[in-house]
């Protein structure tokens, strides 16, 4: 039981970052405290989701473009993980307001953490029940390799425990360097909303084909691919330096550029931190590697023609 009750706190601290405002929060009651906010002080606000979506904006932010990784605004977190931000803008605000209207949006983000964090725990707690319920049947669902790790049924790539066990293992080896690298699918809601799920499933299995493609290519068949969630994979390759996971990345994007589809662009942004201590955590290592990858998704999302490219499905 002991160990169980160490397996649910360690999922608390890990699966918030599955979660997005439109999970945690009554998005039409934030819109109406906004607009409250706007209404009667003047006050412009923009929600995100945790990468920089938006999810709604209040007022007038012009072009804005959500940075956050170098201006984040205000976060709300859950178990330490920030789930969505929100951004504020005074100009409107009478000055003899603004501090008390600062002090209400801090109470109100205070609010909306203790909500995402209570619905947070309950989602997880029956989810987690339901598995140790039907746990025979979740293994056979999802099948495992010829060494017991259970894999992803729909990529064949190993499951996010599995893939956290083989860390735990180069943990306990000692393997380094390990290049760990986060990779996203660049705007996989956008193929889902516009041609459904068997696309947008079809997305990433071709995704996780590049992966492995790239590996094949660059010689390193050490490679151990994970899916995190929906969208996002973790790489690890044990004993490989940073020029190694450079040569992986660019392969990677060699692939992808040359795909041909007439719906499909399998658009990958990618982070890497090489771990070279033995005393790191790979965890630590990996949240590094994302913000690595929030980084290259914003370089990618904004670059010219993107947008033309992802799109050229709809023309057809």
């Amino acid at each position: 039981m002991e160990r169980r009750k160490t397996a649910f706190k360690e999922r608390l601290q890990q699966n918030s970052k599955n979660y997005s405002p439109r999970t945690l929060l009554d998005l039409d009651a934030l819109k109406d405290m906004l607009e409250q906010f706007r209404k009667n002080f003047g006050l412009d606000t923009v929600v995100t989701d945790r990468h920089g979506t938006i999810v709604m904006t209040i007022g007038d932010f012009g072009d804005f473009k959500p940075d956050v990784v170098n201006h984040p605004g205000n976060k709300i977190r859950v178990k330490g993980r920030t789930v969505c931000h929100i951004y504020a803008k005074y100009d409107n605000v009478a000055q003899e307001n603004t501090e008390a209207v600062k002090n209400m949006l801090t109470a109100l983000i205070k609010i909306l953490e203790n909500t995402c964090e209570s619905t947070y725990i309950s989602s997880e707690q029956t989810i987690y029940i339901d598995e140790l319920e039907k746990i025979l049947e979740k293994n056979a669902k999802h099948g495992s390799s010829s060494n017991g790790e259970q894999k992803d049924p729909l990529t064949g790539t190993l499951s996010r425990n599995a893939f956290l066990a083989r860390l735990k293992k180069l943990q306990n080896d000692e393997v380094v360097p390990t290049a760990c690298i986060v990779a996203n699918i660049n705007d996989w809601s956008f193929f889902d909303n516009n041609y459904g799920e068997d696309e947008s499933d079809r997305l990433i299995v071709e995704v996780v084909n590049i992966l492995e493609q790239a590996a094949k290519e660059t010689g390193f068949s050490n490679v151990v691919i994970g899916r995190i969630e929906g969208d996002v994979f973790y790489i690890a390759i044990p004993l490989a330096e940073h020029k190694d996971a450079v040569q992986y990345c660019d392969k990677v994007r060699e692939i992808a550029d040359k795909f041909e589809d007439d719906i499909l662009v399998p658009s990958i942004a990618l982070g890497f931190v090489v771990k070279i201590n033995v005393e790191s955590k790979f965890k630590e290592v990996f949240s590094d590697a994302e913000y690595e990858m929030l980084e290259n998704k914003f370089e990618i999302k904004n670059a010219p023609g993107y947008k033309e490219k992802r799109e050229k499905g709809l023309r057809k």
